[in-house]
């Protein structure tokens, strides 16, 4: 284009630019006047309009086309940069628009390329959620401040009145109801900050943030202020959390507020991984309420010499918690009648001696009192239970239909027995079945092995006695594996010992039992020959 037609193109461009520009002040003025009086713009309105116009009905590009309209020429100001979508980029030195040579782009800015989308300077979020989420935690507009957290370290946050009261009731009644304060300032002090933070951030975007350092704060703000949608998403969350370590306290926690599926979660794994649930770190933040129920529970599946060492250990960390000094009186009298649901004669002799009787819980007498119990003939009256927990009946998933021998011998050798399996809801997988000898009776030993993904997740090394006979021999774990649902786990067995072995015949790929239903399908860890068709592991033990 020749200079004197990209001068004259610029002039028009910025006698419209200035003439919208001055359109404020001008209307400004003629409110202030007695008289409208004519305002002398650069370009006339109707040709600035249609500029407008044009730039709205540009190409799907969004590129911006301004259309010069009238005669005269005209500069850039400072700071402003006018590009041509229709005109190449031009190379630095090259000739510019003013004719002299010079770059038409001002120094400190840059031009958008041509394929780029224009900024969004200025422009709301398209949605509500996302306008709504731009007020939480933001003094803009704030009609209400919370005081959040215990005197002295509470923190201020502010919100919005009418946000709170359409997602909680509880707000709604606060604001609006016939007993609403004029309050500018709401004291919370029973309730965590980052809790109270998660509650807002959800009432103003649907957005639940949950973690698990913070997840039962917010279920219990959640539960205070009846958001349940809140309150559900807490829960799924410490469902999918629960494991042996958490299980004692997320049940104190899930009766407090009154969550029975989760409850009977709770007590699912409690009873099943009841050793190392009693000898988490959380078993001693329990209430005394929740002590009792596990100490009465007929299905823990536990030695009682575990459970009598838990509830010692609970009673030292309710000393600490009243400020006690934890001595034997002071353990005793926290403790108090629930001492007497441990079933210490269901301990054996052994167990007592070692345990029980060598530490301070007990007084003397009754020390002497079980002693006589387990070895005298005359046997005392004792104030514990007598009779052993039931505990729990493990099931077996059978894989194969059929067992062989001698037609084709199954050869141990120290390979590995390998196979995959999945489950379609929890379980807790406590040992495997195996074939033995089948010969005469002979010995073996083994390990056995459970894997996720390549992640062992217990392994142990025993020894079992085969009596030559087709019967599979249960191996257990030194604690049941908690197993998740639809999630593939490898089962591996490695054995010493005689060489021929009953095998399994005729596998089933998919085998129901005990309301389970187990999915199997050969491992890349199986170096013996043991696959879903045939081959050993013909068991899986478990409790559901």
């Amino acid at each position: 284009m020749p200079t004197a037609d990209r001068s004259l193109r610029d002039g028009r461009v910025m006698r419209c630019l200035t003439a919208l520009r001055l359109l404020p002040e001008a209307l400004k003025k003629s409110r202030r006047l007695p008289v409208p009086l004519p305002v002398q713009l650069p370009v006339p309105l109707p040709v600035c309009y249609d500029i407008l116009i044009r730039s709205l009905t540009s190409s799907k590009k969004r590129k911006m086309e301004l259309y010069a309209a009238g005669t005269g020429t005209g500069s850039l100001s400072a700071g402003t940069t006018v590009a041509d979508p229709d005109k190449p980029k031009e190379a630095p030195g090259s000739p510019g628009s003013s004719g002299d040579g010079s770059a038409a782009t001002t120094p400190g800015t840059e031009q958008n390329s041509n394929d780029e989308e224009p900024p969004a300077g200025g422009c709301s979020p398209p949605t509500l959620r996302e306008r709504n989420a731009l007020m939480f935690n933001n003094e803009l507009m704030a009609d209400v401040h919370f005081l959040v957290g215990p005197p002295g370290g509470a923190q201020r946050v502010p919100a919005h009145k009418y946000v709170l009261a359409v997602g909680s009731s509880v707000f709604c009644a606060m604001f609006y109801g016939d007993l609403a304060g004029e309050e500018s300032e709401i004291h919370i002090p029973d309730v965590e900050p980052p809790a109270f933070l998660i509650l807002l951030k959800y009432l103003y975007s649907d957005e639940v943030s949950l973690e698990a350092d913070t997840v039962l704060s917010t279920l219990y703000a959640a539960k205070k202020y009846l958001v349940a949608a809140l309150a559900r998403a807490c829960v799924a969350f410490l469902e999918t959390s629960l494991e042996a370590r958490n299980a004692c306290v997320l049940l104190s926690q899930s009766r407090l507020f009154e969550e029975a599926e989760l409850t009977q979660r709770c007590w699912e794994v409690i009873d099943a991984q009841a050793e190392l649930a009693l000898r988490s770190d959380g078993f001693g933040e329990i209430d005394r309420p929740t002590l009792e129920l596990i100490l009465r529970r007929e299905t823990l599946n536990a030695k009682e010499a575990v459970v009598f060492e838990a509830a010692a250990s609970w009673a030292a960390a309710e000393c600490r918690r009243r400020g006690l000094s934890p001595t034997a009186f002071n353990r005793r009298s926290v403790l108090g009648d629930a001492l007497f649901l441990v079933r210490v004669p269901a301990m054996s002799l052994e167990e007592f001696a070692d345990g029980a009787a060598q530490g301070d819980l007990l007084t003397l007498e009754e020390t002497r009192a079980v002693f006589l119990w387990f070895t005298a003939a005359n046997k005392p009256l004792l104030d514990f239970p007598l009779a052993p927990r039931a505990g729990l009946t493990p099931q077996r998933c059978h894989r194969f239909q059929s067992s062989a021998y001698r037609s084709n011998q199954w050869r141990y050798r120290g390979r590995c027995d390998s196979i995959q399996f999945a489950a379609d809801r929890r379980v807790f997988v406590a040992g495997l079945g195996l074939y033995g000898s089948s010969g005469a009776a002979a010995e073996y030993g083994v390990r056995i092995e459970l894997k996720r993904q390549g992640v062992a997740l217990a392994t142990h090394r025993t020894r079992f006695l085969s009596d030559g006979s087709s019967a599979t021999f249960a191996v257990w774990f030194q604690h049941p594996v908690q197993v998740e649902a639809d999630a593939f786990y490898t089962a591996s067995a490695v054995l010493d010992g005689a060489e021929l072995s009953y095998f399994g015949q005729e596998g089933l790929t998919e085998v129901q039992c005990g309301g389970v239903t187990f999915q199997f399908q050969c491992s890349s860890d199986s170096t013996n020959g043991t696959g879903v068709q045939g081959g050993q592991i013909p068991e899986l033990v478990f409790y559901a």
